[in-house]
């Protein structure tokens, strides 16, 4: 599995960035991938490469690059409840920062422009993909690129964090393929209702639910968040949407 480390030009700088692609020289629909607030890490890296074994081409951006090179922090090879607070504590500034700023649709300009301009990846639509604080990104950047954005999934994300009015006018502009799986930690069924009604009134193609037994941060396997059935969960929804939105089942 040929994978690539990279720097993609953004107005603020560079942002270093893993790649993951299949063997070959076939082009592939092109996967931008939003890291966890933990960012990219070996667990990371191998989701890419799980994916871009299905036949993508997977990109995975820092979105800290402002602040250092990833991995921003020392992080343990497994991300327990007892160092997770400290961890969290430093990062939480950052990403309160980041969600806030305008940088992210500058960002995701920039990334999927590098994306789509890689000689692995086919011409067309792309898909945006994220976790945690990445499947927010990854629903900005879908609504920010309606007519590029052919599929996005969101994992255990804050699709909320804009508070109603903000949700409603990101979902507005979304014509991709939406898939949102929530952690049952994070979502009560009544809060899963009134954002299913939220997509209902854009006028969105969506799958929402709760991944029965999970907790915030299911999908990442050096935490004590994962759940295996809620990731194998999360490869199906995932891989079923990209390949009917992408053509490439």
């Amino acid at each position: 599995m040929p994978t690539k480390t990279l720097q993609i030009p953004t107005p603020d700088g560079r942002s270093d960035a893993f790649a993951a692609f299949p063997d070959g020289s076939e082009r592939h629909p092109g996967v931008l991938l939003y890291a966890d607030a933990f960012g990219i890490r070996p667990v990371l890296e191998e989701m890419a490469r799980e994916l871009a074994g299905h036949g993508y081409y997977v990109l995975v951006p820092n979105y800290f690059y402002r602040h250092g090179p990833a991995p921003l922090l020392e992080l343990p090879a497994h991300i327990g409840e007892e160092a997770r607070p400290s961890i969290l504590a430093r990062l939480m500034p950052l990403i309160n920062e980041h969600i806030a700023d305008e940088r992210v649709e500058s960002d995701a300009d920039a990334y999927l422009r590098f994306l789509t301009a890689q000689p692995e990846v086919a011409a067309g639509p792309v898909a945006v993909t994220g976790y945690c604080i990445g499947g927010l990104l990854a629903i900005r950047t879908a609504s920010a690129h309606p007519g590029q954005v052919a599929a996005v999934a969101g994992f255990h994300c804050p699709v909320v964090a804009d508070g109603p009015d903000g949700l409603h006018r990101l979902l507005s502009k979304i014509t991709a393929q939406v898939h949102l799986g929530h952690a049952e930690s994070d979502l009560t069924p009544e809060a899963l209702g009134e954002l299913n009604r939220a997509l209902d009134t854009a006028g969105v193609a969506y799958t929402s639910e709760i991944y029965p037994g999970t907790v915030h941060g299911y999908t990442m396997a050096d935490t004590d968040a994962f759940s295996a059935s809620g990731l194998k969960r999360h490869w199906e929804r995932l891989l079923d949407l990209l390949d009917g939105s992408l053509g490439n089942g």
